[in-house]
């Protein structure tokens, strides 16, 4: 199965009081995707992704987490 990347951009904003334009005004990117990047309908690049934990003050593995799928043995497994 192809691998979903889960992430926590809107629990991080939501816990500093952000709206969703203040925090697309501090990565340099729009509001409309900020709300696709929290609905998970666009995974964001590596450079807005490290900008994210440059403005969070977190490793990037904080925010963003590679969730897959995997058949192995004829179970499927979750791994993070």
């Amino acid at each position: 199965m192809t691998p979903k990347i889960i992430n926590r951009v809107k629990e991080l904003r939501t816990a500093r009081g952000w709206t969703q334009e203040q925090l697309a005004d501090a990565v340099g990117v729009s509001r409309q995707s900020i709300n696709s990047i929290e609905r998970e309908r666009y995974v964001p690049s590596l450079e807005l992704a490290l900008t994210f934990a440059r403005v969070f003050g977190c490793p990037t593995d904080e925010i963003f987490t590679l969730n897959s799928e995997s058949t192995i043995g004829g179970t499927q497994e979750a791994q993070e």
